[in-house]
């Protein structure tokens, strides 16, 4: 034995109560804290006794004499294997091998079940056509052992001054008048009853008196549910103990050793008398859709995670509310304004008669300038004086949004018992333990003080990383090929179409119908990249030797939203930074592979961008909502029809083990709620990733490019109402009960949204520096024109050409009239000038004035922003007030047991001694008594 492995000996047993040891050592079989544990497994028990738990009796089959210790009659968790599935994953293999097959997955089913026995699980066994459900239970001890070992923070005893004192202010009787006239969105108090105020503590065995461990719902669904998956995930399930890569559930899930694994949901959807039912009925239909979100309820139903992603969403719905408002206003600002906007009504007025000249070359008429002016109106709606003001305002929203979500996640954590939650505290994958198996580089952890196996950093952990994100940036750039691809595929159908169409039809076209036939191709090319991207990155991450569940989570979470983050904006990139802006001039075209680039309008290119937008934003969410309403149900149906061949003649049985179970043909009905949970649909690895994903997305149109579309809010704002509830009926109809895992806060997903706050302020200010025509109108206005109006703005922005001067390869073939000098959009002076097609000194003015704003702009907002930060703090005064006082109350409460158990102690020796003493002096009277006696004698 290393000397390594009795240091991790001792820092385990440090950890563990004298009292409770006995019962510690057979959890060391879990791998809960190093690899080391399983090797050593054998060795340890070796030298101890027996080991015996108490009031609890672990039979050969699993099944406990004591089974009052159960509080409930259903089961912690299912496991679920079929005969037919065997029978199937069989014959995909060699024929040679199917029976040997199916003799491994038996084999390792049973050693997998042994372990849990012998954990102290108690395992029952039901047969239903060709599955095989088994049914596990969680005794008492087990429970008690594993919350010590998880860290769990449990419901303390009452204390009779735990009550939080009440204090008048004047914020507080606001907010009571507020809540008055906002009663119609709350959630009813009767059938959503508040949780009472309860203490919480770290839980420990010896401290047992602390806890009300008799209370009917002290380990609740939940908490069982954590401590059998934690479990199950840490069981080998080979003959070899020291086998560390035939570890966990998942793996034999992934081999078809059993087809599900899951806890159940408490009773019916549609059957009253349940929690599910009430979820259903007062949270997930579409009617309640105004009311809020019972987050206490849902967290005790689904777990942390599910209710921490709900409570985002609806903090995010409610936050979009100012920002709609905001959106609507700047464009009925536009509606009512448009009448008034100089450039629109000089672009839509014939009379003044602007020839154009060609959008292509050869086969391109010269147009007139007045066939866009719808184009012109339109964009006025988003492009208008209120637009410079909004990009201010969101970027101000953003800061506010994530600081208040960081106060208001942070009260809603610490009701949950999560304060002080970190990832250093989270076990190790078994998965990680797995493949460091052989590693003798090992690291004592600085939270737990336990010795856990270390990758080595520069042979394996550097040369991984480098290559799992080498692969990553090579698939990126895959992405920006295809976002390119329909760049060439808009400047060749412009060209195409210029051959066989007329000038009034090719502007038509080259407005509207190219920039929403490309948006609708790049969406496409999104949806086939994402499936393909999606599952390398699972494979990419699995290289990086990651620690924790949630470290590899929030890895595989990275690389998947960098990908989506090019896939879905890098064309919106281009349109908003890129189109337009490096054309040259009819002398002199900037050309890609001999095509020339797209131009924007005379209006700008905001508007393109905007249908951009508008199709990607509205269009991903509409798809996504249909989908979410169209495939649960049709999953669902399709997983239910795939079980009837093996229902056709339905046999079940409930016995204690296999044996009987199979000897027994008693008919049951098939309404079992196992047998209706196992045909849902599985949440799979990843959870509630796709949710937020979608939701982050969102968040990106809604926040980087707002400016070009302030309707963005609005429409994310309408899709996440309906989201809402759509992914809590997903949730509790169509799915299967999740495990509640913990989780502090959101993780990644929050510095995900940070950075894209700071992205969009950069964002906004060059879209309205270089895309808009904000800037040159300001500078035409207070540094071109003596009487500071943007009359004549027009006619200042378009440069004069002589089409004599076109080369032989652009200038039109076939002419519908005569023309010498065509316009263009640019700053150049004009054939006449002593420079011609040179810049003039008014293109550098507005460069520089377009530099000014972005500066300015930036810095504006950051200050601001940091004032926000700086004004709202990342805790609540009263939240630290009252983690004081829980301390405080805490403490009070150890001292009052301990002095109890104390006073207790001593009152027992006293009278234990003064019987001691009595007995003594009894035998003494007796020893004279005797002496007397002999001497008379």
């Amino acid at each position: 034995m290393t000397d390594v492995e009795d240091a991790d000996d001792d820092l385990y047993f440090d950890a563990v109560p004298l009292n409770s040891r006995p019962a510690s050592i057979l959890s060391r079989l879990t791998l809960f804290h190093s690899a080391v544990d399983i090797s050593t497994f054998e060795e340890k028990t070796a030298m101890m006794p027996e080991v015996e738990f108490s009031g609890v009796e672990i039979k050969e089959n699993g099944n406990s004499d004591d089974k009052s210790q159960m509080n409930d009659d259903d089961p912690d968790f299912i496991l679920v294997w079929s005969k037919a599935h065997l029978s199937t994953t069989s014959l995909r293999r060699k024929n040679s091998k199917a029976e040997t097959f199916e003799s491994t997955a038996r084999s390792r089913r049973d050693i997998f079940e042994q372990h849990l026995k012998d954990q102290g699980l108690v395992l029952e066994y039901e047969t239903i056509g060709t599955l095989e459900f088994v049914k596990i239970f969680t005794p008492k001890e087990v429970l008690r052992r594993y919350c010590e070992i998880l860290k769990l923070r449990m419901p303390m005893k009452e204390f009779p001054d735990q009550e939080e004192p009440k204090q008048f202010t004047v914020i507080t009787e606001v907010t009571s008048f507020l809540s008055k006239l906002l009663q119609f969105m709350y959630i009813d108090s009767d059938k959503f009853p508040p949780e009472k105020f309860k203490l919480t503590a770290e839980y420990s065995r010896n401290k047992h008196y602390l806890f009300d461990e008799d209370a009917p719902n002290f380990f609740s669904a939940p908490i069982r549910s954590i401590i059998v998956d934690f479990i199950l995930s840490r069981q080998n399930f080979s003959e070899d103990p020291d086998d560390m890569n035939c570890v966990g559930i998942q793996r034999l899930l992934d081999e078809g050793v059993y087809k599900a694994a899951y806890p159940l949901h408490d009773g019916d959807y549609n059957a009253p008398g349940s929690m599910r039912y009430l979820l259903y009925t007062e949270w997930a239909t579409i009617k309640n859709w105004v009311k809020n979100q019972p987050i206490d309820h849902i967290k005790e139903y689904f777990g942390v995670k599910v209710a921490l992603y709900f409570a985002w969403l609806g903090f995010y719905t409610h936050m979009l509310i100012p920002a709609s408002i905001a959106g609507i206003t700047v464009f009925c600002f536009g509606l009512f304004t448009l009448s008034r906007n100089t450039v629109s009504e000089d672009i839509c007025n014939r009379s003044r008669d602007i020839t154009m000249c060609p959008l292509c070359d050869k086969n391109c008429d010269y147009w007139k300038l007045s066939d866009t002016c719808l184009y012109a109106k339109f964009t006025y709606l988003f492009d208008n004086p209120l637009t410079v003001f909004f990009a201010f305002f969101m970027s101000v929203w953003a800061t506010v949004f994530l600081e208040l979500w960081k106060r208001y996640s942070a009260s809603v954590t610490h009701r949950w018992g999560l304060t002080g939650f970190t990832v250093q505290a989270e076990h190790p994958r078994p998965e990680y333990l797995a493949k460091l198996a052989t590693s003798k580089k090992q690291k004592i952890n600085v939270v737990t003080g336990a010795v856990e196996p270390s990758v080595p950093f520069w042979k394996v952990k550097v040369p991984a990383t480098l290559l799992s994100f080498s692969v990553a940036l090579l698939l990126l750039l895959i992405a920006l090929g295809a976002v390119f691809g329909v760049v060439l595929y808009r400047m060749c159908v412009l060209t195409s179409i210029s051959l066989f169409s007329d000038a009034e039809w090719l502007s038509f076209y080259s407005n509207l119908v190219i920039p929403t036939t490309a948006a609708i191709l790049n969406l496409i090319c999104i949806t086939l990249l994402n499936y393909v991207y999606e599952k390398m990155a699972v494979y990419l991450t699995e290289l990086e030797y990651l620690r924790t569940q949630t470290e590899f989570d929030e890895s595989l979470t990275l690389k998947i939203y960098l990908f989506q983050f090019i896939n879905y904006y890098s064309s919106i990139v281009y349109m908003a930074f890129l189109k337009g802006k490096f054309t040259g001039y009819p002398a002199k075209y900037n050309r890609i592979f001999g095509l020339r680039q797209e131009e924007c309008s005379p209006a700008g290119c905001l508007m393109e961008l905007c249908i951009q937008l508008a199709i990607i934003m509205i269009g991903n969410q509409a798809m996504n909502s249909v989908l979410e309403m169209i495939i649960p149900p049709i999953m669902s149906w399709y997983s239910a029809m795939s079980e009837v061949s093996g229902l056709s003649s339905v046999k079940s049985t409930s016995s204690t083990s296999a044996t009987e179970a199979e000897d027994d043909t008693t008919l049951v009905p098939t309404d079992k709620s196992w047998y209706k949970d196992y045909k849902l649909l599985d949440w799979g690895p990843r959870g509630l990733f796709v949710e937020y994903l979608e939701m982050v997305m969102q968040y990106g149109f809604v926040t980087i490019f707002v400016s070009a579309f302030p309707l963005a809010p609005l429409f994310a704002l309408l899709n996440n109402i309906f989201e809402m509830r759509l992914d809590a009926q997903k949730f509790l109809r169509f799915y299967r009960r999740p495990v509640p895992h913990r989780a502090p806060n959101i993780g990644v997903w929050f510095r995900i949204l940070d950075v894209l706050g700071k992205i969009s302020v950069v964002s906004n200010a060059f879209i309205i520096a270089f895309s808009s025509n904000f800037i040159p109108r300001m500078v035409y206005k207070y540094v071109v024109n003596q009487n500071r109006t943007e009359e004549g703005f027009l006619n200042h922005s378009l440069a004069y050409f002589n089409t004599s001067d076109f080369p032989v390869d652009s200038k039109p073939l076939y002419p519908s009239e005569n023309v010498t000098l065509c316009r263009y959009q640019q700053y150049r002076d004009p054939p006449w000038a002593e420079k011609r097609y040179k810049r003039p000194i008014i293109y550098w003015q507005v460069l520089v004035a377009r530099l000014m704003f972005i500066v300015i702009f930036q810095n504006v907002v950051s200050l601001v922003t940091i004032a926000v930060q700086w004004l709202i703090p990342d805790m609540s005064a009263r939240l630290r007030d009252q983690i004081k006082r829980e301390a405080y109350l805490t403490s009070e409460l150890i001292i009052r047991h301990e002095a109890q158990n104390k006073a207790a102690w001593t009152s027992e020796h006293m009278r234990q001694c003064e019987g001691l003493k009595r007995n003594g002096s009894d035998r003494g009277v007796r020893k004279r008594s005797s002496l007397t006696a002999e001497s008379k004698l």
